[in-house]
């Protein structure tokens, strides 16, 4: 499982992408399942890296974006 911040996010998805999520709303991993991965790129800040990372940290949950 990967590790994670206290707010339950991933790390290593960089500190842009952890506040762009924060921002729109984001503060748990699990409130990102059947959130359109489209929806999550139009955010400032969230880059190839955090878009690769988010959809694996799901799966290892069972769980997957929209």
């Amino acid at each position: 499982m990967d590790a994670e911040h206290q707010d339950g996010l991933p790390t290593g998805i960089g500190a842009p992408a952890t506040r762009a999520l924060a921002q729109a709303g984001y503060t748990r991993l699990s409130e990102l399942a059947g959130v359109p991965a489209a929806e999550l790129k139009k955010l400032h800040g969230m880059g190839p890296k955090a878009l690769g990372r988010l959809p694996e940290a799901l799966e290892a949950r069972g769980l997957s974006l929209g």
